[in-house]
């Protein structure tokens, strides 16, 4: 599956988790507290771009191994461990290569700018966030902010339980508004990345 196809399929199930949240505000009394829902659509929209970062690099690396997509000066900077490259490099193919990026970042998270920045830079020859600006009209370092501001409720969700330190018990407030934002965002920006990259 492509990259591309596999982040539109996780940012819909990110919508789906705000339409639920209006077809219940709609029938529920504002006692019961569902605003959760946009919390985890906030969440499952920056998991979609996360997953779709490392998707596209590591195709776009597999790619490149493969001779079917050019090398760029990104690619030659990759390390693996030396002990599997000894034991797997004269017979090494297409899904070994694979293997040892899925292991390499797996425990990376592609969603701080310069870390997604850090990533695309393994497949892309260009800085990636000059070319989403042009792409989308937007300045480089408003598209940054906008994306920190995005990652750093995300980590006030799955970090802090979204709890404000100054009233404790307290969540910080979130509206529908908020979330469909953040998703559409992250929607738009990924749409950029790949007419870029892939």
């Amino acid at each position: 599956m492509l990259a591309i196809d596999s982040f539109r399929a996780n940012i819909s199930r990110a919508r789906e988790l705000g339409e639920l949240f209006n077809s219940l505000s709609a029938i529920t009394t504002p006692a019961l507290a569902i605003n959760d829902l946009l919390r985890s659509q906030l969440v499952m929209a920056v998991s979609a771009l996360d997953h779709y970062v490392h998707e596209v690099v590591r195709q776009g690396m597999v790619e490149i191994y493969d001779g079917i997509r050019p090398q760029v000066p990104g690619f030659s900077k990759f390390q693996v461990s030396l002990v599997e490259a000894k034991a797997s490099i004269p017979t090494a193919s297409s899904a070994w290569v694979d293997n040892a990026i899925r292991q390499s970042h797996s425990f990376l998270s592609f969603q701080h700018p310069e870390k997604l920045a850090d990533a695309i830079r393994l497949v892309h020859p260009d800085p990636i966030w000059p070319a989403l600006e042009v792409r989308m009209g937007v300045s480089a370092s408003d598209l940054k902010e906008q994306l920190k501001l995005i990652v750093d409720r995300r980590n006030k969700i799955a970090h802090e339980a979204d709890v404000d330190p100054s009233y404790p018990g307290v969540r910080w407030p979130i509206a529908y508004h908020d979330s469909t934002t953040a998703t559409d965002f992250i929607e738009n920006l990924v749409v950029a990345i790949n007419d870029e990259v892939a």
